[in-house]
């Protein structure tokens, strides 16, 4: 590391070091050459992207694997401005990101205006909170930037960095002590424990913000004791295996799938949101329970101020403390006498078959059935995102990560680059429509420059599949919604890597086996045909 005296960047990026971020994506301007400097120096090394945007998402991948911070570097003006959807993606997906920019020093953007916009103004509406890079508070600042970023719910947070700020000394300072977990306490859990006894129909539906509080061991321990079947969000998947008895799937954006679900949800007599972030939901799950008739525990990482639903008791707690706490003393008891869930169950299995000939439903049945269980998946915006949440199948937390939020499209290739390079011993696959895969192809020689050998499934339909379904449900004419085919494989080989077209269940079956052992990355183009997905969403 750089010996004394430190620059104000080495400070900004040996507190990064600590937090655990040992990676940085972005594409360096001259405004950022210091940061890029003491990043590498401190032990986070840096990474070119094609895309400011593609950057952040891959800088999300790692941090679903080593759970640090994001790091994205993005230079004065357009490099910013480039990485605004990603930054605006990780706020609504909470997602811990550090957005580190260069910047001139305000007495020269009296003057100076080549490329200089005010980056606090653009940024400020999508994070958590911005800051300046001062020399002499450059520990505290990032302090609190880590801090923020992390605290729930979690999200981005921005530091702008003037050019001689980035290279003046700057003292150290300590660390500040992490928060502890809060749990709940007094007559509102007294009297969320009478009903928890007295459930009959009790149902838990687990959500983001648990996934963050790392309570896989509580709710495990507490659903079974209670027997309390589960629906997770798409981002909760795998917190518990989805193999699991009590284990209902997902739910956040298939009407298919609500159809099902929602009615289950009325009939409980106990509804328990558990880390229940409704961010992720669609219109459909709006005032799903009645807490006018029905008993409502909502545990969040914040106050519900968002509206999506309301509660008879409400508690902002750490998810596993608050469940170690309402547990605690109360005797468990049969649940469910008329076997609703299982059949439940039953019925979602039906409606989302994994044994169609060919089509969307095929692919992902066979790529879940070829890949090893270890696998780590991405998922794109579109149609095939919501058929792919409803029938995957994960058995760990983030086995399967996209963007549920704020469900932008480009993000599965970056977000599988990212994960790949955090975890190169761990199959990593991504499912794309073409669509979405089009929007990052460029991102294909960041994978090859990288080393990494992600899959990269795309299903071809030539259309915006999602889209194009939506103008037919309101018998509106086909605009924009379909495009040319395009040659993917040839593009994956130009661009360092192999590709093959696919059209039925056997050739998909031999490309994802030879896609495993290669060492280059694999573009897999499965062509499903027009209106694949009428009736399986």
């Amino acid at each position: 590391m750089r010996s004394e005296p430190l620059r104000a960047a080495d400070v900004l990026a040996r507190r990064l070091y600590a937090a655990g971020c040992r990676h940085a994506f972005g594409m360096p301007g001259g405004e950022v050459l210091t940061l890029v400097d003491a990043l590498e120096a401190a032990g986070i090394r840096f990474h070119l992207a094609r895309h400011e945007n593609a950057a952040g998402f891959i800088a999300e991948g790692v941090h679903h694997r080593d759970g640090a911070p994001a790091i994205l570097v993005g230079t004065i003006g357009p490099g910013v401005l480039n990485a605004v959807n990603v930054v605006a993606n990780a706020m609504q997906d909470r997602v811990p990101m550090i957005v580190l920019s260069g910047c001139v020093e305000a007495d020269e953007a009296l003057r100076y205006t080549h490329q200089v916009v005010d980056h606090k103004a653009v940024l400020g509406a999508v994070t958590k909170a911005t800051f300046r890079l001062s020399p002499g508070g450059a520990a505290l600042i990032v302090d609190k930037a880590v801090r923020i970023a992390l605290r729930p719910r979690q999200g981005p947070v921005h530091i702008d960095v003037p050019i001689g700020a980035a290279d003046a000394p700057a003292p150290p300072a300590p660390l500040i002590a992490p928060e502890a977990a809060a749990a709940p306490h007094g007559p509102a859990l007294d009297q969320a424990r009478d009903w928890l006894a007295r459930a009959d129909r009790p149902l838990a539906l687990i959500g983001l913000d648990a996934l963050r509080d790392g309570c896989g061991a509580a709710l495990r321990g507490f659903v079974e004791r209670f027997g309390v079947p589960f629906v997770t969000t798409y981002k909760a998947k795998g917190i518990l295996p989805e193999d699991h008895p009590l284990c209902l799937g997902g739910a956040g954006l298939s009407p298919l799938a609500d159809r099902h679900l929602l009615p289950l949800v009325g009939a409980a007599d106990l509804v328990l949101a558990l880390g229940y972030d409704p961010i992720e939901m669609r219109s459909g799950w709006r005032d799903a329970w009645d807490p006018d008739t029905q008993r409502v525990i909502d545990i969040a990482a914040e106050p519900n101020d968002h509206g999506m639903h309301r509660a008879g008791l409400a508690f902002v707690a750490d998810t596993g403390a608050a469940l170690d706490a309402l547990g605690h003393g109360v005797a468990p008891r049969a649940t469910w006498p008329g076997g609703e869930p299982a059949r439940v169950r039953a019925a979602l299995a039906a409606a989302f078959p994994a044994d169609d000939d060919w089509g969307p439903a095929a692919v992902i049945a066979e790529a879940r059935a070829v890949l090893p269980p270890d696998t780590l998946a991405s998922a794109d915006s579109g149609a095939h995102r919501i058929l792919l949440s409803q029938m995957w199948r994960c058995t760990e937390p983030r086995g399967l990560v996209q963007s549920s939020g704020f469900c932008t499209m480009g993000c599965a290739v970056p977000l599988a680059i990212g994960m790949k390079l955090a975890a190169p011993a761990r199959p990593v696959v991504s499912f794309s429509g073409d669509a979405g895969f089009m929007m990052v192809a460029g991102e294909l020689a960041t994978a090859a420059d990288l080393g990494v050998a992600p899959i990269f499934v795309v299903f071809v339909d030539d259309s915006l599949a999602l889209i194009e379904l939506k103008q037919r449900q309101r018998q509106l004419r086909n605009a924009g919604v379909d495009f040319p085919g395009h040659d993917l494989p040839a593009l994956a080989r130009a661009l360092g890597g192999h590709g093959v077209s696919v059209r039925d269940r056997g050739g998909l079956r031999a490309a994802l086996r030879r896609a495993l052992e290669s060492d280059r990355f694999t573009v897999i183009a499965a062509g499903i045909g027009s209106r694949a997905y009428d009736g399986r969403i």
